[in-house]
């Protein structure tokens, strides 16, 4: 939907109020002088004036005197609705821009807002209904964050439950490919003892199966590392989990310069809202790493207003939001995740102007 440009409303009751005091004006100098013909005469007219305005009114005096009277009462009546469409007007709006700011406020996650009282009509209503419609919000996002916790401590139990099978499979793993690939070696190796002195062409070849041998069995133990890299903090706060992820990409990828800042979170944060927020942090790297052929990336982690805000920013290639890209799946992930524990992501980005997503979770007091 196009952005249309809002016509000021305490211009409009001035100009609203200024219209009709002058037309007020006009049809009643008009019924006046209508009356004033009918009822009085012109000698009557012509012996006012001259007492009260000392005006000595020729041919006519009937239409003159109402002419100068119109214009004059015009002139006031136009100040008059001028002044109160002013003040009535700006009574109206300073109630509008308060429901309108408080509307802004709920949209951008600040659950608190509440809107004070704006009267008994219905704007004021308007106001109350407002109230209430933001406390159930609140609630239901409370209810939705402990939905997430209770869902964060089931899968705990899911995961102690799978423990003893994945260390199985790694051993099963680590039996067949590794375990192996070492066993030939040192077999080989054994070989090589006897075959170096006796047949030096034969040796090596065997020196060429041993490194082929390691490099297998280093590509299998890397592979078994991968899977091993936990998915969640793992008994690490936010703050620990993000600087220990950057830390590690800015070891391993040495032609990226990564930069944070990470505040401490308060104490009411629940575990579920820090691993869905570190996920996001992963997933948004990952595709930094994937996609953006940046050079700066920088991770900012606030606390303002109740609220986190987390930041990754780079200064990447971009992209065009309303295309289809192959990240498009990893941002729907973040944004599915942020909405899980009450939250909204923000994406900006453009062609070759980089990429900002930001986080906004409210921080809502434990029950």
């Amino acid at each position: 939907m196009p952005d249309r440009k809002l016509t000021n409303i305490q211009w409009q009751f001035i100009r609203q109020y200024s219209q009709a005091a002058v037309t007020s004006v006009l049809f009643g100098a008009v019924v006046f002088f209508v009356l004033w013909e009918f009822a009085f005469s012109i000698d009557a007219l012509q012996s006012w004036s001259l007492q009260y305005l000392n005006l000595s009114i020729p041919a006519y005096p009937g239409l003159l005197f109402a002419i100068f009277m119109i214009i004059v009462m015009s002139f006031v009546a136009a100040f008059v609705g001028i002044v109160w469409g002013y003040i009535q007007g700006n009574l109206l709006k300073k109630r509008i821009e308060t429901l309108l700011q408080s509307t802004i406020k709920l949209e951008r996650g600040n659950l608190a807002t509440r809107i004070p009282d704006l009267g008994r009509d219905e704007i004021g209503e308007l106001g109350r209904h407002f109230n209430e419609m933001a406390k159930r919000f609140q609630e239901q996002v409370s209810s939705l964050q402990r939905l997430s916790t209770h869902n964060a401590e089931l899968a705990d139990q899911v995961k102690e439950a799978a423990i003893i099978e994945e260390r199985q499979r790694l051993a099963r793993e680590l039996h067949d490919a590794v375990s192996q690939q070492l066993f030939a070696i040192s077999m080989t190796m054994a070989a090589l003892k006897r075959t170096v002195q006796l047949n030096p062409e034969k040796a090596s070849q065997q020196v060429e199966l041993v490194e082929e041998m390691a490099a297998t069995a280093q590509s299998e133990m890397r592979a078994l590392l991968l899977h091993l890299r936990p998915a969640h903090l793992e008994g690490k706060t936010l703050n620990e989990g993000i600087r220990g992820l950057l830390a590690e990409f800015l070891e391993k990828h040495q032609n990226i310069q990564f930069s944070w800042k990470l505040a401490e979170l308060p104490n009411t944060v629940t575990k579920a809202i820090e691993d869905h927020l570190f996920r996001i942090v992963q997933e948004a790297l990952s595709n930094i790493l994937r996609h953006a052929k940046a050079e700066n990336v920088e991770v900012r982690l606030t606390v303002v207003n109740d609220q986190i805000r987390l930041k990754i920013t780079d200064d990447g290639i971009g992209f065009n939001e309303d295309e289809t890209k192959t990240s498009s799946y990893g941002m729907s992930l973040m944004k599915e995740r942020a909405a899980e524990i009450g939250g909204v992501m923000t994406l900006s980005t453009a062609p070759g102007q980089g990429t900002m997503i930001e986080v906004t979770v409210p921080i809502l007091p434990l029950k």
